[in-house]
């Protein structure tokens, strides 16, 4: 539903400012300005077309793992549908008990992230998991999808305090089948330094809810010190990567690690506190990172406030060198919902609170 065939070529000879510029005349985007590029080459051939369009405020994307076709969830409407690669896209139900604090404002909760069990076939395993909120809390849920429509509903984690804001949202199985959550610290910044609340933190379950085996303090959390982490990935090394957004200083991409402080609220970017762990790249605070892709050796990191799509070199990150080697390769929209195509260098990419009111998913080819 919605296919629109606009398609731009793009080459590593462009500047980033002829390169935005294009897109915009073409797609509608407004460029951002060479002072703010910095006049900055892209590193690699980067190919998008508007490929499905009509939607409102998609907030994730999950691949199923034919690796064709994707889960999809909107944030206020609660609806969840399929979006196959060549752009139909078909309803198959909505999530119920879903509550917003304020229509018309991403930041007050709704249907966040999806992600189906890693052997999901629709007849054995039929499990797919989301994370929401309701009027009193946020929640892990598991419904069943069985490739026609969704059915069931059972709370897998429920008790995260939720706030006006700061829900976090991002669900996604790592390489080791378990399941990992992002969680805000629901505007109570104390939580993200208690280790026995599920809150401001990565959490780390079963598809039962219960603690993974192996976490560090015996209990669901992985990592702590979060105030509102978004997006998760893993890259071809099995390291797991979060984007989290800041309050007044400092954005941060954060390499994460099992049982680390991330700082949270004593610090916000690089501190010199003790037993706290640093980001390996920041962005100033109107940037808002929303979620992460990993493509070859390369991060792909989409933002709301900065209207960009980044590409940050996993090894300049590791090295101490990520600020200096991030570089924006498209703008001109509010961006959320990211992932990567399974076996394809592409991403879908989806636009977030479009001022038209129709928001799109973009194929964003890298490298």
């Amino acid at each position: 539903m919605g296919h629109s065939g606009h398609r731009v070529r793009f080459s590593s000879r462009f500047s980033i400012t002829s390169l935005t510029a294009t897109i915009a005349l073409l797609a509608g985007a407004v460029p951002f300005t060479a002072a703010a590029a910095g006049e900055l080459t892209p590193r690699a051939a980067v190919d998008v077309s508007r490929f499905s369009t009509g939607w409102s405020n998609p907030w994730a994307i999950s691949f199923l793992p034919d690796g064709r076709s994707a889960l999809v969830t909107e944030n206020e409407s609660a609806r969840v549908y399929r979006l196959r690669d060549n752009g139909t896209r078909t309803l198959i139900g909505r999530v119920p008990k879903v509550a917003v604090f304020q229509p018309g404002d991403a930041a007050k909760g709704g249907l966040l992230g999806v992600a189906p069990s890693p052997t999901w076939d629709g007849r054995k395993d039929k499990q797919v998991f989301f994370m929401h909120t309701t009027a009193s809390e946020s929640r892990v849920v598991r419904m069943n999808y069985d490739g026609k429509s969704l059915s069931g509903y059972t709370v897998v984690l429920g008790g995260l305090k939720r706030g006006s804001n700061h829900h976090g949202g991002k669900i996604a199985f790592g390489p080791d089948k378990y399941l990992y959550v992002s969680t805000g610290e629901a505007t109570h910044a104390r939580l993200a330094q208690d280790k026995n609340s599920i809150n401001g933190k990565i959490l780390r379950i079963t598809k039962s809810g219960k603690p993974a085996p192996g976490n560090p303090f015996g209990n669901r959390v992985y990592s702590y010190g979060h105030r509102n982490p978004q997006g998760l990935a893993w890259d071809r090394k099995g390291r797991l990567w979060s984007v989290e957004i800041g309050q007044e200083a400092k954005d941060e991409l954060n390499l994460i690690k099992r049982g680390a402080n991330y700082g949270w609220p004593g610090c916000e970017g690089v501190c010199s506190a003790k037993g706290m762990t640093d980001p390996k790249v920041t962005w100033d605070h109107t940037t808002a990172p929303a979620q992460i892709a990993v493509v070859g050796d390369d991060l792909y990191v989409s933002t709301l406030r900065g209207w960009k799509l980044w590409l940050v070199p996993i090894d300049a990150a590791l090295q101490g060198r990520g600020d200096s080697a991030k570089t924006p390769v498209y703008s001109g929209y509010a961006f959320r919902a990211l992932a990567k195509v399974p076996g394809r260098n592409e991403l879908w990419l989806g636009t977030s609170r479009s001022a038209d009111g129709n928001d799109k998913i973009l194929r964003v080819t890298a490298g």
